[in-house]
């Protein structure tokens, strides 16, 4: 194992975090938002997109009102750390339906780059 493959996100400070997942964030709303599925999944984990029935997700990426929805608005709610990983959590709301949704951003170092491992709205 090298020195890249030995890191892990959860020793990196909220800010250093932060840094990163607010823009990856900011990606997935756009991208979801225009329908744009290869560059909404390009910051995905390999073990993530193995993971993924493509064929569901893309059915359900193009038909979801919230998710085709979101507003780039967000507050940021906090971070969970755990394990190799870190969760980290936004209140969202859309702009066709009322009320507010949790986001969830779950990110990892995967062959020395920041990736995410798991995104969601609910």
């Amino acid at each position: 194992m090298d020195a890249q493959d030995s890191k892990n996100i959860i020793d990196s400070t909220d800010d250093e975090i932060l840094a990163v997942a607010h823009p990856l964030w900011e990606d997935l709303v756009r991208y979801s938002n225009k329908g744009q599925y290869g560059k909404f999944i390009r910051k995905f984990s390999y073990n993530l997109l193995i993971g993924l029935n493509e064929v569901e997700l893309g059915k359900q990426f193009a038909k979801s009102e919230l998710t085709r929805n979101l507003s780039s608005d967000y507050d940021y709610l906090g971070i969970i750390r755990r394990g190799q990983h870190v969760t980290v959590l936004y209140k969202v709301t859309s702009t066709k339906r009322e009320g507010e949704w949790l986001g969830r951003l779950v990110l990892g170092y995967e062959d020395g780059e920041v990736r995410i491992f798991g995104a969601s709205v609910f």
